[in-house]
């Protein structure tokens, strides 16, 4: 399906109240710098609106809440200056207004990450000094795309969340809103960084995105496969953890015929430190509070599954109140990325990663009309990436994988990695 987007107007949205003279120097912390300057993309998909609000209602509505959600979360309004700090002086955030040639439903029959990137005003890699961007597409059937993007640069995917959660509150009238706590260069002073670079890993050519489906029958199959009966800690795994040790194994097994022993072979979860840390923050403390739990298989084929399930989670177990402590007081992990960025420029290692945003409330961005029927991410920059959501109603989920084209080639061919994915794609039309 090919879709054709028209750009129509753009603007600056500014918060509805200026931010205080003695906010306006935002300090980014030690863990908002170290982070990569792109975008985090969430498209999301709304019907035709029948109570006979028209789109540009529907749009004003829109911006209106976001001004008000950029007096909440001043710092998004302002600009990035020398991976250091945020000057907050209301320039606003890029809001663009577009119209694309298609149907919510051709969207849906054949839901493509790909052409979620046609929904976004620009290159997610372009983040420089913008802290977010918005825009709204309306579709030909009345249909309204809405995305949000926020640079990794000022929070993680829990503030991500928040700041929609906050916009669409503010678009529904409801101002029962959580104010964020903006310390996070308190709780993770900022460093001198010299010597690492930030864009490390950021890649665009020859990546392809693929959304596979996996439905809550098959993903207890595939939990009882990576449960050991004849371990000690013979506990089920989760749903993730079950997945995520799936599609690395068959990643493995598809792309690396011949395990190199000169290689280092990494398995990352995104963690959030909040709940890890002594004691533990609550989720509205704002900023990249998260850090990556990172396993090393072993790389016996005696072992199918490269004891995976239990090296991804002494991983995760050993992201503590003892590691977080650890991040605050010492340069060991900024030496340890360093070197591990060295060894990645040299292709010594080759990563997975996991974002799972499953459990997490990203269907509730509610702006008045109803939640969206759908929404995902987008073609990301990075390899080897794969973001793991719940469908909408929880029954499943859907993992976006991100890989080089010959990568993904030899993944779609891999009969036992299909088997277990859910043989339609779409999204239910019923759910709308």
């Amino acid at each position: 399906m090919k879709i054709e987007v028209e750009v129509l107007s753009q603007e600056m949205i500014k918060p509805s109240v200026p931010t205080p003279d003695h906010l306006r120097n935002y300090q980014l912390s030690f863990l908002d710098q170290i982070q990569p300057p792109i975008f985090m993309p969430l498209v999301m998909f709304y019907p035709e609106e029948h109570d006979g609000v028209s789109n540009l209602e529907r749009c004003n509505r829109i911006k209106r809440a976001l001004s008000e959600a950029l007096s909440v979360y001043y710092p998004l309004a302002g600009r990035i200056k020398d991976n250091a700090f945020i000057n907050c002086n209301d320039e606003g955030v890029l809001f663009v207004e577009a119209k694309a040639s298609c149907h919510l439903s051709d969207i849906l029959e054949d839901p493509n990450p790909n052409n979620n990137n046609k929904f976004i005003p620009l290159e997610l890699d372009d983040a420089n000094e913008l802290p977010a961007i918005a825009q709204v597409t309306y579709l030909e059937c009345g249909g309204l795309v809405v995305f949000l993007g926020m640079s990794h640069k000022v929070g993680d995917a829990l503030s991500f969340f928040t700041v929609i959660d906050c916009w669409a509150a503010f678009a529904r009238g409801d101002t029962d809103i959580i104010s964020p706590k903006f310390d996070s260069a308190t709780i993770f002073p900022p460093r001198d960084i010299s010597g690492f670079q930030p864009r490390t890993g950021i890649t665009k050519d020859n990546l392809v995105n693929r959304r596979f489906v996996f439905d809550a029958p098959t993903i207890a199959a595939i939990r009882d496969m990576f449960t050991d009966k004849n371990s000690i800690d013979a506990r089920r795994p989760t749903r993730v953890e079950a997945l995520s040790a799936f599609i690395w194994s068959r990643f493995m097994a598809a792309t690396q015929e011949k395990v190199d022993q000169g290689k280092i072979y990494t398995v990352i979860h995104a963690m959030n430190l909040r709940t890890r840390m002594d004691p533990p923050l609550p989720n509205h403390h704002f900023g990249n509070i998260s850090r990556p739990a990172i396993a090393v298989p072993s790389m016996d084929k005696k072992d199918e599954f490269y004891d995976i399930l239990n090296q991804m989670r002494e991983a995760i177990r050993n992201v503590n109140a003892e590691y977080v402590k650890q991040l605050q007081s010492t340069d060991g992990h900024l030496n340890f990325i360093k070197s591990r960025a060295a060894s990645f420029m040299k292709g010594e290692v080759v990563t997975f990663s996991f974002t799972s945003l499953c459990r997490l409330p990203v269907y509730v961005a509610d702006f008045g009309w109803g939640k969206p029927v759908w929404l995902g991410s987008a073609s990301l920059t990075f390899k080897n990436l794969c973001s793991l959501f719940d469908t909408k109603y929880g029954d499943g989920i859907e993992a976006w994988i991100n890989l080089k084209q010959e990568d993904m080639a030899k993944l779609e061919a891999d009969k036992e990695f299909l088997s277990y994915v859910s043989s339609t794609s779409k999204v239910k039309i019923s759910d709308f």
